[in-house]
């Protein structure tokens, strides 16, 4: 998409996450938990649980755009429920009363769970004016997974186009690739699914719109990425679970936004459960894109981390955690 402007740098403050690591070292671009708190109060605090993060199953992640002199914030997912994202954010002294716009990657509670109390606590703190919520029209739709026994375990509905607008969501409601801020960041449309290993969420329903019966839905069309792209470096691309598989995502990035090198991917790249057995298609795949930086986390897996770790080395992967920010 032409537009999207090459600004002066980004940084990703992780809110929410699966993990929490405050003693493994780290590279000179990252900024860990601890760090960031003690830079706040000065050094004058004494650590302990109470002032501490807390990790939970899910994401969010503040991307601050800084070019010009100008700095834009958004909002990339909520995390799963109100009380960690308020937590998280109140101790490592975030000011979400920046963040001009949300971006939910796609319609899962791990991701969008505290999405009316991120709204709340953004207009609390900008005088109330309504906030650009940038979302996919099959989000909403009711899901479940398929057990062995061939029951279904349902997951929690994401908050409705309504619910929404009545916590001040402008809502962008859309299939189509946005851009936002004025060109500063891209929000893909549908991901096109070309690889012939990675086959989504295998065991995903979701309920059909009259309510009648439950439909196979593994591919998870309503996932989408956002973009950014680092003037001397390229796009960084914030991909939140990579349900259309992370070779996906990079391979519709690059031709999405041609003539602009890939950087960094950071996010989950969802390589758990069924998805273990494509870890090695994966990471011989992801070579090809020779990216400088892979910040995964969330539902990457333990077997994945170990995999990159091993394929890449500490010189490309840096491990996702609750409170860590990454400068591009």
């Amino acid at each position: 998409m032409n537009g999207l402007m090459a600004v002066d740098s980004v940084e990703v403050r992780v809110l929410v996450d699966n993990l929490t690591d405050n003693l493994s070292t780290v590279p000179s671009f990252v900024e860990t938990e601890v760090a960031a708190i003690e830079r706040r109060r000065r050094g004058m605090w004494i650590m302990g649980g109470k002032c501490l993060c807390c990790a939970a199953h899910g994401l969010a992640c503040l991307v601050t755009i800084h070019h010009g002199g100008v700095t834009r914030t958004i909002l990339f997912d909520t995390g799963p429920e109100d009380r960690v994202l308020e937590q998280n954010v109140a101790r490592l002294g975030v000011e979400l009363g920046r963040v001009e716009a949300i971006v939910l990657s796609h319609g899962h509670w791990d991701h969008c769970g505290a999405m009316l109390c991120a709204l709340q606590l953004i207009r609390d703190r900008n005088g109330g004016n309504p906030v650009a919520c940038y979302v996919h029209p099959d989000m909403f739709g009711k899901r479940a997974l398929k057990r062995q026994d061939g029951s279904l375990r349902l997951m929690e509905d994401v908050a409705s186009l309504e619910e929404l607008a009545s916590f001040g969501a402008a809502t962008v409601n859309t299939r189509e690739p946005q851009l936002l801020l004025e060109g500063s960041a891209y929000v893909s449309g549908e991901i096109r699914r070309v690889t012939a290993f990675e086959r989504g969420f295998p065991g995903q329903y979701r309920q059909s719109t009259d309510g009648s019966e439950w439909v196979q839905d593994e591919l998870m069309m309503d996932e989408r990425f956002l973009a950014v792209n680092v003037a001397g470096k390229g796009l960084v691309i914030f991909s939140a679970c990579s349900h259309a598989g992370v070779i996906n995502v990079l391979t519709h990035a690059k031709s999405s936004l041609p003539g602009v090198p890939l950087h960094a991917v950071v996010g989950g790249l969802h390589l758990v459960g069924q998805n273990e057995r494509i870890i090695p298609a994966t990471v011989e795949a992801l070579a090809s894109f020779d990216l400088v930086t892979i910040a995964a986390g969330h539902c990457t897996g333990w077997r994945a981390m170990n995999a990159l770790a091993n394929a890449f080395g500490d010189s490309k992967i840096v491990p996702l955690s609750v409170g860590k920010r990454i400068s591009f």
